[in-house]
């Protein structure tokens, strides 16, 4: 194409102004630090493991097994509508949770909160609840 042939026939004015800020001419938006560099240094962790709980439903069981070293089986029992006769029905649950300092017997009443996976089944971290029995 010749400079002359642009001269004749301008092209039409874009719908949309393509400007640096688009984010589809880079194919992210400049404007969202997603992945933005730590300004704070990091720091060093303690030895003692007590894992971030994510906010989440939190859940309430009673221990049922404390054989593993730091693990308790947790039961979890909830009340829901049974799909036929629209009853509501008990289910359970077995849960395993992380005790880090082997404080649960069983019996126990116990709340999980979510947090990182520290094995393959557990995802729980074991808090412990007043007992209800006592007023």
């Amino acid at each position: 194409m010749s400079s002359s042939f642009l001269l004749l026939h301008p092209s039409p004015p874009l719908k949309f102004a393509m400007t640096l800020s688009n984010p589809f001419i880079h194919g992210s938006s400049p404007a969202l630090p997603l992945l933005a560099k730590p300004t704070a240094p990091l720091t060093t962790v303690a030895h003692t493991f007590t894992p971030f709980v994510r906010a989440m439903k939190s859940l309430q069981g009673r221990v049922i097994a404390t054989v593993n070293d730091k693990t308790v089986a947790v039961e979890v029992t909830r009340l829901a509508p049974h799909p036929k006769y629209k009853r509501r029905v008990r289910k359970k649950k077995k849960y395993q949770a992380h005790d880090p300092d082997n404080i649960f017997k069983v019996g126990d009443f116990v709340q999980l909160e979510k947090c990182r996976p520290i094995s393959k089944t557990k995802t729980f971290l074991a808090i412990p609840l007043p007992d209800k029995r006592i007023k």
